[in-house]
């Protein structure tokens, strides 16, 4: 039992595992059957409450599925221990990540497609939690410019805090993994050298379906990536690729910053973007683009013009 959504039952987020096709609601399970996590007062409740309490939250995850799985299946929906998955919406797993910490150019095929070199040292720049688009949520085309452009990245989840984490001990302080697509305003961006305008509209970061906890990854740098845009595949890429591995990252940011738990770190994003291509192709008003990475699900979200009702 390793993979986490954050769902919406009616106005309140909810903090559920998947079990199958149903989901345990963890608040309510442990309600049933109340677990002791020292200092994890608000461990079933959010995302990052889970993550804050650390171990002890996985050891009474185990314990909870346990408990349930030896309910009877009718007796746990009557009590809401278990919702059927597709009756609910998932927001981001994480929906406010106490900090969104991007990687750039981190695949030396797409640097080379994008006509840029390669850095000597990670290239990072900032996302706000406001962008976030929950797994089929819209992404936006802003009414000021008509080249929104998609990135299918893998999306690591900080589980344990610190600062100076040495390479040898980065992995530990990985919570899991998720997706997310990096979806940019190119002529923002491109507009100076930094990439804050571009990568911060509205409605353009979508992120999900669910965080797969670090052990339902054997290898998290050696996944396959494939974007698609209305079914056809527009990117195929491998995290063999990365020019900066997962250690290498968490090293660098965690020498200038103090990471938290709930923190999340998208990898960059492979060759096939749009901007490279000729013609230049973008996401437009009807359009539904899906990233794919393998063992981690399916992140699909439909396009529309800003302004269109919801």
């Amino acid at each position: 039992m390793t993979k986490l959504v954050t769902y919406t039952s009616g106005d309140q987020p909810r903090l559920g595992a998947v079990y199958g096709d149903l989901i345990i609601d963890l608040a309510q399970a442990n309600g049933a059957f109340p677990q002791d996590v020292p200092s994890g007062r608000n461990w079933a409740s959010g995302a990052v409450g889970f993550l804050e309490a650390g171990d002890a939250a996985l050891k009474a995850l185990r314990r909870l599925v346990e408990k349930v799985s030896g309910l009877d299946e009718a007796d746990a929906r009557g009590r809401s221990i278990l919702i059927p998955a597709n009756s609910v919406s998932l927001l981001p797993p994480v929906p406010f990540p106490p900090k969104i910490i991007c990687v750039g150019r981190n695949y030396g095929k797409h640097a080379e497609e994008a006509g840029r070199p390669i850095s000597e040292i990670p290239i990072i720049f900032a996302r706000f939690a406001k962008t976030l688009v929950a797994p089929g949520g819209k992404v936006v085309v802003p009414r000021v410019s008509h080249q929104l452009d998609w990135e299918g990245e893998l999306a690591v989840i900080i589980g344990k805090g610190g600062r100076y984490i040495s390479r040898k001990d980065a992995l530990d302080h990985v919570a899991g993994y998720s997706i997310f697509n990096d979806v940019t305003v190119r002529d923002y961006q491109f507009r100076i050298s930094q990439y804050t305008a571009g990568k911060n509209f509205a409605h353009s970061g979508p992120f999900g379906p669910y965080l797969a906890l670090r052990d339902e990854v054997a290898n998290p740098h050696a996944l396959q990536i494939t974007t698609t845009l209305n079914g056809e595949v527009v990117q195929s890429g491998n995290t063999s690729e990365m020019l900066f591995d997962i250690p290498a990252i968490i090293e660098h940011l965690s020498e200038f910053i103090d990471l938290e738990p709930g923190d999340l770190i998208p990898m960059g994003t492979p060759a096939g973007v749009g901007f490279t291509r000729k013609p230049p192709r973008f996401l437009t008003n009807g359009d539904t683009i899906s990233v794919e990475i393998e063992g981690l699900g399916t992140l699909t979200n439909p396009v529309v013009d800003e302004g269109t009702p919801a």
